[in-house]
């Protein structure tokens, strides 16, 4: 995904499958706590749907809306953790696992993930 655009500005924005399918709507975004880069989304599907986590790499931004490069439904069933909390590193391994994602090396089991775009939190 683009780097220079600002996560907060994701919030809100509308995110659809790899086949143009939508998904929903962009609540939080995620950020690294050792980088600040953003890793990851929660996206509200439906109006009394659940939040479903997706990552930013290799996901891409066409048009103003959020392109993930997986099908509809591999995304409806990513592991809900709720927003608005850090996703621990074993949650973080889970999400990487759910989408076939490689992980060069576990994080340590000390190092906290998913900070919320526009915090302080560490």
């Amino acid at each position: 995904m683009q780097t220079d655009i600002d996560p907060r500005n994701l919030i809100g924005r509308k995110a659809f499958d790899r086949n143009g399918t939508k998904i929903g709507t962009i609540e939080e975004v995620y950020l690294d706590d050792a980088t600040g880069v953003p890793e990851w989304a929660a996206i509200r599907t439906g109006l009394f749907g659940r939040d479903a986590f997706v990552p930013l790499e290799p996901s891409e931004l066409v048009e103003g809306a959020l392109r993930i490069p997986f099908e509809r439904a591999l995304i409806k069933d990513a592991p809900d953790f709720g927003v608005g909390r850090h996703l621990s590193p074993e949650q973080e391994l889970q999400l990487y696992h759910h989408y076939g994602l490689d992980v060069a090396a576990p994080p340590p089991p000390d190092t906290d993930f998913g900070q919320l775009a526009g915090t302080d939190e560490n």
